[in-house]
């Protein structure tokens, strides 16, 4: 059986709740799924009770954590996560707490462009999940100052535009630590999409050579934005690096702009037991 180990739910940006993710696993025929919410964990245990329900799906606490190497977002994979541990919960507490500063800092900064946004309706419309960009481009976008998310990005809240605050973020060895200290195993997802990571580069070497010093485990070599040739070079770097290959959709949902279906990309269900040995 197969394993998608990259999934989010409504308790990030995602927009199926867990259960739902559930039931699309039990029916595409997955032996197990891993819940990996941006910065939170509350999205796991919904799922987990939700799987106690089916005989053959298995569900991995994880988590998708933030970091920046070199002014460029790097997110970590965390599995096996203990959901209980202190350590994690207050670092996600506080991550909690930064994304509702920044928000109130853009709204601030598209108030004084003019734009009439209001900070409770950013929270409604981000209900459980965690406070991020896409919400305020939601709000925007229901103002009627832009026709769509992607225009408010392009315009106002992308990196470099006017109304952009940067956001609290770990270093990369960092993050990987915190999931150590957690008892999780940290893994690079979508590598092919960071410029860090350049195929031969000297740049790519370091940043690589940092992140198994710091604990890196594996890498996600399976991922909707990864082509075949991609795909298997990043199979040869971590295999060159002694690291496990894992995979999974990044399932955000069927009217997510990423377009991506559940089960779209896996990997052995072997793989979770690699896992479950490093963990």
């Amino acid at each position: 059986m197969q394993a998608d180990l990259h999934i989010h739910t409504t308790y990030s940006d995602g927009l199926d709740p867990p259960e739902k993710i559930v039931a699309l696993a039990e029916s595409a025929g997955l032996g197990a799924i891993a819940i990996t919410d941006h910065d939170t964990l509350d999205g796991v245990m919904p799922a987990v009770t939700a799987a106690e329900l089916q005989q053959n799906l298995e569900v991995i606490p994880g988590i998708e954590v933030s970091s920046e190497y070199d002014g460029e977002e790097i997110h970590i994979l965390g599995y096996l996560i203990r959901l209980n541990h202190e350590e994690l919960l207050d670092k996600l507490s506080l991550f909690r707490t930064s994304r509702v500063d920044r928000i109130k800092k853009m709204i601030q900064k598209l108030r004084n462009l003019g734009f009439d946004v209001d900070l409770d309706r950013v929270l409604e419309i981000s209900g459980s999940g965690s406070l991020g960009r896409p919400h305020l481009a939601a709000a925007l976008v229901e103002t009627g100052a832009v026709k769509s998310n992607a225009v408010a990005f392009d315009l106002y809240i992308g990196a470099g535009r006017p109304a952009y605050v940067p956001r609290y973020k770990l270093t990369p060895a960092e993050a990987i630590q915190l999931i150590h200290s957690a008892g999780g195993v940290p893994v690079l997802a979508h590598p092919g999409l960071s410029r860090s990571l350049h195929p031969g580069s000297n740049r790519s070497l370091q940043l690589l050579g940092e992140l198994k010093a710091a604990g890196l485990a594996g890498l996600e070599a399976y991922h909707p934005a990864h082509d075949p040739e991609q795909a298997a070079r990043l199979v040869s770097l971590a295999r060159a690096n002694g690291l496990i290959v894992t995979g999974g959709s990044d399932y955000h949902g069927p009217e997510h702009p990423a377009g991506c279906r559940l089960g779209s990309n896996t990997v052995p269900c072997s793989v979770v037991a690699d896992l479950k040995k490093m963990a």
